[in-house]
């Protein structure tokens, strides 16, 4: 094996996997990020067993598995009613079923605990409070004294800089959803589910999606509904005519969960962005990954999950490298656009079903109900029982 330089622009939690993976494998790696501290915006991450097997394969350990809370059940029910119409178990079955835990944990407890990893391993180079413009990245290492990086990967996010680097490389466009982020104490929220699950309430237009966080004390609660497009952003504090839009497009939904909506503290905003199909990387040795690839609505929970396994598939790819670096991207894109295709095809049906109203709703709901959670799990197993190479 060849070592390798490599420089990743972004801290967030893609480019950390990115860098603790190609660390692990003898390359020397430089994290650009322009915060000044890591401090992940955005309360609750799902981490499913695809995204929870990269993650323990890269020595995060106990510490990881004591972090997740490990639901009992993904539950689907009814905004309207409360009623449960099925659900899918978790906890020791989903160990069971796919090799690896299904848990729910804070965003901003995975990314210090990745950055613990990347501080503490001698081939990471951690270089926060750097801002870095697609015309800087070229040149950085020169400016601080760093070798020339044999690969620049773009781990950046949605407004990615590394993209511009990219030629035909598509920009992002406004779904037309919004998701309203906040947490609030349990105990508001017992009358309406049980905080020890993970519960999507489906709705017309809308849903809404609870897990617990905190050892239990606290439940994440995310709010999707229409919006308009704000432009390049992508979070913001709400503001008064926000959380009178937030209600009136839940009108009609369960008392209890309106309460939860009205007393809840203040919450973020975030206007949900895509990035269509496009090209990932350039003959000059430049790949994007994560939401700068091909980010994609929540609708499937597996934003983080899949720039989990970008990162880790890209430094699989790269140490068992024969030829050219060019090929090496290609080969590598191809496997994972085929895995992005099916995962967005996936939210696109969830959001289609979750926003169902009318007939159609209740044809859902019927469907559903006949299936058993079984039946639903192997629905999943191409997506939360896939091994990423060498696991």
């Amino acid at each position: 094996m060849t070592s390798r330089n490599i420089l990743i622009i972004g801290a967030g939690i893609g480019g950390l996997t990115t860098a603790l993976a190609f660390a692990r494998n003898g390359h020397e790696v430089d994290i650009v990020e322009q915060a000044p501290t890591l401090s992940e915006v955005g309360a609750g991450l799902q981490v499913s067993p695809n995204a929870s097997r990269i993650l323990s394969a890269l020595g995060l350990g106990d510490a990881f598995l004591k972090a997740m809370i490990r639901p009992h059940e993904i539950v689907l029910a009814s905004g309207r009613s409360l009623r449960k119409i099925t659900h899918v178990p978790c906890g020791m079955f989903a160990e069971n079923r796919w090799g690896a835990p299904y848990g729910v944990m804070h965003r901003a407890d995975l990314q210090s605990l990745l950055r613990d990893a990347v501080v503490a391993h001698p081939g990471c180079h951690l270089h926060l409070d750097q801002r870095i413009a697609s015309d800087d990245i070229g040149s950085w290492h020169e400016r601080f004294g760093r070798p020339r990086p044999d690969l620049v990967v773009g781990a950046d996010g949605v407004w990615s800089q590394t993209r511009r680097l990219i030629k035909d490389a598509p920009a992002p466009r406004f779904s037309g959803q919004v998701a309203w982020r906040f947490k609030v104490p349990t105990e508001l929220t017992r009358s309406a589910l049980n905080p020890t699950n993970v519960t999507a309430f489906l709705g017309s237009r809308t849903h809404l999606v609870a897990y617990p966080l905190e050892q239990g004390k606290a439940v994440n609660i995310v709010a999707i509904t229409r919006g308009s497009d704000p432009g390049e952003t992508w979070a913001e504090r709400e503001n008064p005519k926000g959380r009178a839009d937030l209600l009136n497009a839940f009108a009609g939904w369960h008392p209890d969960l309106i309460t939860i909506l009205r007393q809840a503290p203040e919450m973020t905003f975030w206007p949900l962005f895509e990035v269509p199909d496009g090209s990932w990387h350039n003959s000059d040795r430049t790949i994007l990954i994560g939401d700068a690839a091909h980010a994609m609505t929540p609708f499937a929970a597996q934003g983080a999950a899949m720039a989990i396994e970008d990162g880790y598939e890209l430094a699989q790819a790269c140490n068992q490298a024969s030829g050219d670096m060019t090929s090496t991207l290609d080969r590598y894109e191809t496997l994972r656009r085929a895995r992005i295709g099916r995962t967005r095809n996936r939210g696109a049906f969830n959001q289609f079903a979750y926003h169902a109203s009318g007939p159609i709703r209740v044809g859902r709901d019927l469907v559903l109900s006949l299936k058993s959670p079984e039946s639903l799990a192997g629905d999943l197993d191409w997506l939360y029982g896939y091994r990423a190479t060498g696991l």
